[in-house]
């Protein structure tokens, strides 16, 4: 008797790659509700270099939160390719500032390893590093990397 062991297999999983300080990464697809450019959205508030404010997208009022300024640590300036990743997190709907996003790739469980030097701990919220045709992707689970208070490095809970 032959045994079907395709449904044992991990199945493949679609991440949404965006490049961010000149490096490319990649979320899981299933978080994205919508992709903008960020001169699309309607901004009424502006707090500072990482929590850019307050916006409204399709009568959603959610935080936009630059990534950009938080990964180089400087108020990065916005260029027409800028985009906005508005994203399902479990706590909330934010968007999420990048400087492009790329396209939606799909990863199997064997085009992912771990991050070199990576033993968790700090950086909990890097899954992998996967690698398809070629391109490189630093994959992060976006729920741990927007529960992380940057001031303390400790998470908050909603």
């Amino acid at each position: 008797m032959h045994k079907d062991t395709t449904a044992l297999r991990p199945a493949a999983k679609e991440f949404l790659s965006f490049q961010l300080g000149g490096l490319e990464y990649g979320l899981d697809f299933g978080k994205v509700q919508e992709l903008r450019v960020l001169k699309s959205l309607e901004r009424f508030a502006s707090d500072g270099e990482i929590v850019e404010g307050v916006a409204v997208s399709r009568g959603v009022i959610m935080p936009i939160v630059d990534m950009r300024a938080a990964f180089c640590g400087h108020p990065v300036a916005t260029t027409p390719m800028t985009d906005v990743i508005i994203l399902k997190l479990s706590t909330c709907v934010m968007g999420m500032v990048v400087d492009g996003i790329t396209d939606v790739v799909t990863l199997g469980p064997d085009q992912i390893s771990p991050i070199p030097g990576a033993d968790g701990g700090a950086i909990d919220y890097l899954l992998g590093l996967g690698v398809s045709q070629g391109r490189r992707l630093i994959l992060v689970d976006i729920d741990r990397l927007m529960s992380i208070d940057r001031g303390t490095g400790t998470r908050q809970v909603a």
